[in-house]
């Protein structure tokens, strides 16, 4: 079984690109949701421990620890320490279960794949991307989203151009969804030609 690292920085269209993987019968699986669902209760206890004051009726609330990291940016490591070896553990199950059913190609969707230095874990990676323009205007059309926290957030990630640098396959999104998708069948088609060694060296 193969894995894909689909990856790129906040904004560049991760979820459009997966939603098209997922089309395609490719599971895949969403770290930054596996933290939403670890947030809502499992990690509440300890992550309320080392950051007092972060969580409201047993769930983390994300606006307040963003806060306190915002304050201490040098405190994203502790956060890490915590929630990193559970996303590691579901990651694990998840593609045991797909190589159990004999799936042919399994992704996984990292937000901070090369930050984690968890392409070496993967077969191939895949990177989206967009204008820097497309990109601002996307992530501050959130609710909450400031210029502030989006350069915070951005501080934290490789920039744009090493991804792309770095990637097997980049997707370019700034255009139509159509568009989007017509460059994640190419990538399905071109993904039998890349050898499936990751799984058996450091997954089963």
């Amino acid at each position: 079984m193969r894995i894909i690292g689909l990856t790129g920085s906040i904004g560049m269209g991760k979820s459009t690109a997966a939603a098209r993987f997922r089309d395609s019968g490719i599971a895949v699986f969403d770290a930054d949701a596996e933290v939403h669902r670890l947030y809502a209760g499992p990690l509440a206890s300890a992550i309320e421990a080392a950051f007092p004051g972060s969580t409201v009726n047993g769930q983390v609330d994300r606006a307040k620890l963003s806060a306190q990291l915002l304050a201490a940016p040098h405190r994203f490591r502790d956060l890490e320490t915590i929630v990193h070896p559970r996303v590691r553990s579901e990651q694990r199950a998840f593609l045991k279960r797909e190589a159990d059913r004999g799936a042919a190609n399994a992704v996984l969707e990292i937000p901070l794949l090369f930050e984690a230095g968890m392409n070496a874990l993967v077969d191939a990676t895949v990177v989206v991307s967009a204008g820097e323009d497309v990109q601002r205007a996307r992530v501050l059309a959130r609710p909450g989203m400031t210029p502030e926290k989006l350069d915070a957030l951005l501080s934290r990630q490789t920039p744009d151009a090493e991804k792309r640098a770095l990637a097997d396959f980049v997707v370019d999104t700034s255009g139509t969804i159509a568009a989007c998708n017509a460059q994640i069948d190419v990538i399905v088609r071109q993904l039998e030609k890349v050898s499936a060694r990751a799984y058996a060296a450091h997954w089963s």
